[in-house]
């Protein structure tokens, strides 16, 4: 009897074995090693999964699907866990047979002898590649900017705090904080599909401009912020920087059109050596501090004519914080009658009789005296007060012409400086009309002035200034000779004045002389009036009208004047 029950209980536990092991076997991945960990036995699962034959894998050890995903620590660990009779559960990379890599979720089991030393080791696995690859979508989202793939500000913030954390890490960390100028008006003049495709050029630029170890994330918009730990000196990183600036500089071309854009950089310094740089227990305030100072840099290299970087300083700081005070005082300096206008008499080089005058505005500021236009112009913009500004200098030059013109007969031409921004305004055209009808002054009289640079990024221009030119408006090229496509501009557009920038006669070499000839009379030639600005010396007036050159200004002659002191020189 006791025969048969101990029979019909075998093959009662042989059975429960054979269901686990089919169960096992249809659900899991399942390797048998030795204890050295070389394989004797592996399921179909298994095979399947890894893309191997089973006569492939028998005598092998695990080195076979190993994918070098994993660090030599993570491997000792694992077996030093089963080698000490403990069970081990993790998650493991693995690569196939075709180079393809898969996620299994793993438990290996080690089977003990008497004597409790693992004899064999049971290793039950389960296929995550699927679940993996959603994690890693969910952290592609979190942590990756989906235009450009760069990590964003929480990636960011994630990697700072274990770099800064560190105690092996660089002793100097440079934080950059980059912002494109004038992007704004290349995503509006071309569309957001281009200004994302550009975004995504320069992201790749300044990916080859830094070490593969240093940080590079998209901030927002078009802001960039780079973290520099692997250099050494702040050369190094001022080379970087300038390196940065002039890759970012050269063209881009995109649907066939060249864009030219810029960068400004705010730079802010992290070293160990300094006393004053303790890191805080909270050190998620201390990245925000560095990144803060980063961009108030960055703000005054904008405002110190862009296209160049700024460190951060005290003295950068006191001077961003009198710029948010200039801006705070800015936003009612037009309804306070703050601003008033100067004028630069414009001179017959044959008679030397002034005959017409450029506009030039100045901010009269209670709090900080006179404030010239370099300095608060750069603010307007950031305010949007280009074009009430704008409309204010135009209505108030034309308003003082019409009592000059109507006093004085020589005096015929006045010259107004007009923004980019305004010339983009669907209302210039009509706002001149209309301020010419209000004042009453001569068409004939006014002639706007537009340098070349906004030429070049203003591919509508021609629409705007026809309606001027049949208004009997008169229109000039300021600046000319500083942009490289200079002369393709004057077969196509309404230019009625070429003024030679002073930066040509600053210095009358052979090369400047030669330069400055060509100018007047390739002017001469074209039927154009010629304007020499910044004529500060007897050398330079001598050789422009030897040269034939019609008009001259600069302070020789005259600084600019109030409106009381020109009518003295206008009756004198």
């Amino acid at each position: 009897m006791k025969d048969k029950h101990f029979e019909s209980k075998f093959k009662e536990t042989l059975k429960k074995l054979n269901d686990i092991e089919f169960a096992l076997n249809e659900s899991s991945i399942v390797a048998i090693t030795d204890n050295k960990g070389f394989i004797n036995h592996v399921n179909d699962k298994y095979c399947e999964t890894s893309k191997y034959e089973r006569h492939e894998l028998l005598g092998q050890n695990h080195r076979i699907v190993n994918s070098n995903y994993h660090s030599e620590m993570f491997l000792k660990n694992l077996w030093k866990t089963i080698q000490s009779g403990n069970v081990w559960h993790g998650e493991v990379k693995s690569k196939a047979k075709d180079g393809s890599y898969y996620w299994v979720d793993t438990t290996i089991v080690p089977f003990l002898d008497e004597e409790g030393h693992p004899y064999q080791y049971v290793s039950i696995r389960n296929d995550i590649t699927k679940r993996k690859a959603y994690e890693e979508k969910i952290k592609q989202l979190a942590y990756y900017d989906h235009l450009t793939n760069l990590p964003n500000r929480y990636w960011l913030n994630k990697q700072l705090k274990n770099l800064l954390l560190d105690k092996k890490s660089a002793q100097l960390t440079a934080f950059l904080f980059l912002d494109l100028d004038r992007f704004k008006s290349i995503n509006d003049t071309f569309g957001h599909h281009r200004g994302d495709v550009l975004l995504k050029r320069v992201a790749d630029r300044l990916k080859n401009c830094i070490s593969s170890a240093d940080f590079i994330s998209r901030h927002g918009g078009d802001e960039f912020i780079l973290v520099l730990h692997t250099l050494k000196t702040i050369d190094e990183i001022k080379k970087v920087t300038e390196k940065i600036i002039k890759e970012v500089s050269l063209p881009f071309y995109i649907d066939g059109h060249k864009f030219l854009v810029s960068t400004s950089i705010g730079i802010s310094l992290f070293s160990k050596e300094c006393k004053q740089h303790v890191i805080p227990e909270n050190i998620g305030e201390l990245i925000d501090e560095l990144i803060k100072q980063a961009d108030r840099a960055m703000y005054i290299a904008k405002r110190n004519g862009r296209n160049t970087y700024e460190i951060s300083s005290h003295a950068s700081n006191k001077e961003l914080f009198k710029a948010v005070s200039m801006e705070n005082e800015l936003r009612y300096a037009l309804e306070r009658n703050e601003f008033q206008l100067v004028y630069q008499p414009l001179v017959d080089l044959k008679t030397f009789e002034v005959i017409g005058v450029e506009a030039l505005i100045r901010w009269n500021s209670v709090k900080y005296g006179i404030v010239y236009p370099d300095e608060f112009l750069p603010i307007l913009k950031e305010l949007g007060l280009v074009v009430p500004v704008g409309n204010w200098v135009l209505e108030q030059a034309c308003n003082q012409m019409k009592t000059w013109t109507d006093m004085y007969s020589r005096v015929t031409k006045l010259g107004v400086n007009v923004s980019p921004i305004q010339l983009k305004s669907p209302e210039f055209v009509k706002d001149v009309e209309d301020i010419l009808k209000k004042t009453g002054l001569n068409p004939s009289f006014l002639e706007i002035e537009i340098t070349e640079n906004v030429i070049q990024y203003n591919q509508d221009l021609k629409e705007v200034l026809i309606p001027l030119q049949n208004l009997g408006i008169k229109v000039a090229m300021d600046d000319f000779g500083t942009c490289y496509s200079s002369l393709s501009h004057l077969r196509y557009l309404p230019i009625n004045t070429l003024k030679i920038d002073k930066s040509f006669i600053d210095d009358l070499d052979q090369i400047g002389k030669v330069l400055v000839e060509t100018i007047i009379q390739m002017g001469e030639k074209l039927g154009l009036n010629i304007v020499v600005e910044g004529i500060e010396t007897e050398e330079q007036l001598q050789f422009i009208i030897e040269k034939g050159c019609q008009v001259g200004q600069g302070f020789i002659f005259y600084e600019p004047q109030l409106p009381e002191k020109m009518y003295n020189i206008l009756t004198s």
